[in-house]
């Protein structure tokens, strides 16, 4: 009894009594991570940062939070952020998160989790040497539907995997007429495959558990110049709004002999698409960007809809799937920290942020030698 008492006196001990966020970056961040993190019990937003200091005050204000600025480094120092939020560009990440590193913040770090796999690395090792919670922000993970069907997999819906396939298209980059921005800068982690490729290729690596073998890559820039914002001078567009890729993966017990591809634009017509496909030896599964799954078993001549439930978005904005996956992570985040764990089931730490760089890293190998790359 007395052993009882001691440990349950430890737990609430032990047990936070609230998470405490900085949130650094006012894009994604104002529109889906700051609403989803505001909508779980015991959390609150402490200090938003932003290169701008008038969009940290704008999102500030909108959100009630106290402390707003245009440096992160002092949104990263306040005792009171248990969490810290990177919600930048790439070229930002590896600075960003080796701070919070050092001052023994946990960490969401955005994708792609580097601008290569030397920086990736680095952030891995750096993380692993502290007792912090370091995810990736690939929220797909934790759609409904997609942990269904990577259950149905692994209870052998379809059989052995042959083939995956995953086709992503959103014209939102299609506008001309769009500035130019950090989006359309090579150098800073602009582009298609860095953006949704590696959403993509986690995807793959996470529902198969099947690494990366090899990759062929060809990326594409169609519109070559944008209009710069400030001074409306044209200015030469150096990412890709498109990437195709052929992939081949490693030998486990759900694939065999199994290959992939990839189709993404930025800025193809007319409609949203976000749906992967897995074909195995007895039918194929497919997962539309919502979470809903279809299935054919071997035979049949159409997808049948399978039951899931669909999870919500924060109001007034439109649910690409990210949205809704990321309002179902954030609980998981909170309630992890809470309970100072530093893991959660499903969730993409660092060591996967990793996997996923060294294929990006091969996929811009391959597009510019034109050769097929083995994964490293």
């Amino acid at each position: 009894m007395h052993f009882f008492l001691f440990s349950f006196r430890s737990l609430i001990w032990r047990m936070k009594d609230k998470v405490r966020i900085g949130i650094i970056g006012t894009g994604f961040a104002r529109k889906v991570q700051i609403p989803a993190f505001l909508a779980c019990e015991n959390t609150e937003i402490v200090s938003v940062a932003s290169g701008s200091l008038a969009n940290a005050e704008l999102t500030a204000r909108e959100f009630n939070i106290g402390h707003f600025t245009d440096d992160w480094h002092t949104t990263v120092e306040r005792d009171d952020v248990d969490l810290v939020c990177i919600t930048t560009p790439p070229n930002l990440h590896f600075e960003q998160t080796l701070y919070a590193i050092e001052r023994g913040k946990h960490i969401l770090c955005e994708k792609p989790m580097a601008m290569n796999a030397s920086e990736a690395q680095e952030m891995t090792e750096k993380a692993r040497a502290k007792n912090i919670l370091a995810l990736i922000d690939h929220e797909l993970r934790f759609q409904n539907g997609r942990q269904k069907a990577y259950s149905m997999l692994r209870e052998g819906a379809i059989g052995k995997i042959r083939h995956a396939k995953y086709n992503f298209r959103n014209a939102s980059r299609g506008d001309a007429a769009l500035p130019w921005n950090w989006w359309s800068n090579k150098t800073v982690g602009g582009g298609s495959l860095g953006a949704i490729g590696s959403h993509i290729i986690d995807s793959f690596l996470w529902f198969l558990g099947a690494d990366v073998a090899s990759v062929f890559c060809q990326l594409q820039t169609h519109i070559k110049k944008r209009k710069d914002a400030k001074s409306g001078e044209l200015r030469e567009v150096t990412s890709d709004d498109e990437a195709n890729l052929i992939l081949r993966f490693a030998e486990n017990d759900l694939t065999t002999d199994a290959t992939g591809m990839v189709s993404i634009s930025m800025t193809e017509y007319p409609k949203y698409e976000n749906y992967i496909e897995f074909f195995g030896t007895t039918g194929a599964i497919r997962i539309d960007y919502l979470g809903e799954i279809f299935l054919a078993k071997a035979g049949e001549t159409d997808w049948r809809k399978i039951e899931t439930e669909i999870g919500k978005a924060p109001s007034e904005i439109f649910d690409s799937g990210f949205p809704s996956g990321f309002m179902s992570f954030a609980s998981k985040i909170v309630e992890a920290i809470l309970h100072e764990k530093t893991e959660i089931e499903h969730a993409a730490t660092f060591t996967d942020g990793l996997k996923v760089q060294k294929i990006l890293d091969a996929a811009h190998e391959s597009n510019e030698s034109g050769c097929l790359v083995k994964v490293k």
